[in-house]
């Protein structure tokens, strides 16, 4: 086993599964099971999960929300799909805690380094929501920091496409699939892996990203085993 402990970003998007908007309750299981089987084998386990099925914060401002307000929004829109994702997690005998970075106590505990360290060490997956608790940055960004913070081995992103190709694969047929890939080349390229501001944060302390397909029952297990189920940026 290559990593003892990773951090999972889930899209918000993804929770949708097919039916448009909000959770859908067979996607939210399917992970759980996935993150329950990769926790009983004895990896460490810290999760952020977007809120765009529920709030966009971007989108928000666009339709005349005040941005800082929007992005608060989706702050707690992921606070939402954290409490959903801890609920089916500890349905099927996996305990959990959910950990906020904006005071919302007793929805979740205070969000702190230690906490969630502590938590992951004594066998629970700890759910990092409210992404930097700052407007003005992505849950990407959240993710990204909150890997680096909890001392991750690797970033893992889940997501609808198996890995990083040369151009959007649901657009352009004609794109290829990358194995691995320097952090520096996904900026220079463009490539929407992540924001700018997250694949930063990224490069600058040494943290892998691993992009995978998150919607296909049995990959996250295979990625920790080794199996090339996706595309490493380092």
């Amino acid at each position: 086993m290559e990593y003892k402990r990773i951090l999972l970003k889930l899209s918000g998007e993804s929770l949708m599964g097919e039916q448009g908007y909000g959770i859908d309750p067979e996607r939210l299981n399917a992970y759980a099971r996935q993150i329950k089987e990769i926790a009983d084998s004895g990896v460490q386990v810290g999760i952020v999960i977007g809120g765009g099925n529920i709030f966009r914060g971007l989108s928000g401002a666009s339709k005349g929300f005040d941005r800082v307000k929007g992005d608060q929004m989706g702050m707690l829109a992921t606070v939402i799909n954290s409490l959903a994702l801890s609920s089916a997690l500890e349905s099927i005998g996996q305990p959990a805690v959910v950990l906020t970075a904006v005071g919302m106590f007793p929805i979740g505990e205070p969000y702190s380094k230690w906490k969630a360290i502590e938590a992951m060490k004594n066998g629970k997956v700890a759910i990092m929501s409210c992404g930097t608790g700052s407007p003005f940055f992505t849950t990407d960004t959240g993710s990204a920091l909150r890997a680096i913070e909890t001392e991750a081995d690797v970033m893992l992103k889940g997501t609808r496409v198996d890995g990083v190709y040369t151009a959007d694969p649901e657009k352009d047929p004609t794109a290829v699939k990358f194995d691995k890939i320097t952090y520096d080349e996904v900026i220079s390229r463009g490539l929407k892996v992540m924001d700018l501001t997250a694949t930063a944060l990224c490069k600058e302390n040494n943290m892998p990203i691993y992009v995978f397909n998150m919607d296909i029952e049995g990959n996250l297990r295979k990625m920790i085993d080794g199996e090339n189920v996706g595309t490493l940026v380092y």
